[in-house]
């Protein structure tokens, strides 16, 4: 009686088809690879194109274009009109480097920032935890606080201008409150003046830090607080233990974004001392510095050379602050390449 044999199952490694055999006794072909959807890619293409492509025409004129003219045109010394033609190579750029008055904007801006981190930081701090606690008018004190933030520069200066004037508001209030002794010259006392300048920074841009910090508040699950007092944590170590470091990533941003408004400032500076008075009274700043020597000189190709600085004084703060402060906060977003 004849008895079937079962086939022998594929070994590890050996395919499943290895040992059959087609009607004319020829091993069957490996399946072959699934075709590329080349619509689908164009598709994709197309959508992104579509998607970015109106954000990268206006980053790259309005922000790429001019930073490489302004790198062009400080090669030469320009009027401003008709081509460059007097080419001086590196000289504007010496002579920026040489400048003491330069050297000492430079240390104006550094000292602001410096400040608005020290003055501004714990000041929004507490104010935020204050409104982020139910307290009655807790809606009109976060307006009034974020009020200043929203008024035009061209307004903040002249207030400030005119009530700090020799003849203004502040001296005559100091006056009626017999304090006549405080009388100052809050504007031209060159002792006095970059500290002025920073009191009118903080009160213009705390409301903006205020706002960011309660949105980190809010994102901070209350169970973290109600779990801590049930340990028997007290107020200030639920602030220390966990609200500081879980906002530590809100702070890091706004330190980022007030260093960099920190070395680009010039509205206020310019509305409330003018191109001359700031040089005197020790509160010009890199931008001021630039327009100064630069438009108002005539010198436009020295003016774009000071941009250029300003602009990689600029980047290389921003990428050292990327590279080891926000690297923490930016490693958890970038989880593409982790996957892989």
């Amino acid at each position: 009686m004849a008895t079937s044999i079962a086939p022998r199952p594929p070994r590890s490694g050996e395919r499943a088809d290895a040992g059959r055999t087609g009607a004319d006794g020829t091993q069957p072909s490996a399946p072959a690879p699934r075709p590329r959807k080349p619509a689908a890619d164009v598709r994709k293409r197309v959508e992104v194109a579509l998607l970015a492509g109106p954000a990268t025409i206006m980053f790259v004129a309005f922000v790429i274009l001019p930073v490489g003219l302004a790198a062009y045109y400080g090669f030469y010394k320009w009027q401003g009109y008709g081509a460059p033609t007097d080419f001086v190579g590196l000289d504007n750029y010496k002579i920026i480097f040489t400048d003491p008055d330069f050297r000492g904007v430079l240390w104006h801006n550094l000292f602001i920032v410096i400040g608005s981190l020290l003055v501004q930081g714990p000041i929004a701090i507490i104010l935020a935890l204050l409104l982020n606690q139910r307290i009655r008018g807790r809606g009109l004190i976060r307006v009034l606080i974020f009020v200043p933030y929203v008024i035009s520069e061209v307004i903040v200066g002249t207030g400030w201008s005119l009530m700090l004037s020799s003849a203004g508001a502040a001296n005559d209030l100091l006056q009626t409150l017999g304090l006549g002794a405080l009388r100052n010259d809050w504007l031209s006392n060159p002792d006095i003046a970059i500290w002025t300048l920073l009191a009118i920074i903080s009160w213009k841009y705390i409301g903006f830090a205020v706002i960011l910090f309660l949105a980190g508040l809010q994102s901070i699950p209350e169970e973290l607080f109600e779990a801590a007092q049930l340990d028997g944590a007290g107020y200030w170590q639920i602030q220390r233990r966990i609200t500081l470091p879980l906002l530590g990533p809100t702070l890091r941003i706004w330190a980022f974004l007030s260093i960099i408004g920190s070395l680009q400032l010039f509205d206020l500076v310019y509305i409330i001392w003018g191109q001359y008075i700031a040089s005197t009274a020790g509160t010009s700043t890199m931008a001021t510095y630039m327009v100064a020597n630069g438009r108002n000189s005539g010198n436009y190709g020295y003016g774009n050379a000071v941009a250029v600085v300003i602009f990689l004084i600029s980047l290389v703060i921003a990428l050292v602050y990327q590279r080891f402060v926000l690297r923490r906060d930016t490693a958890g977003a970038l989880t593409e390449k982790a996957t892989r």
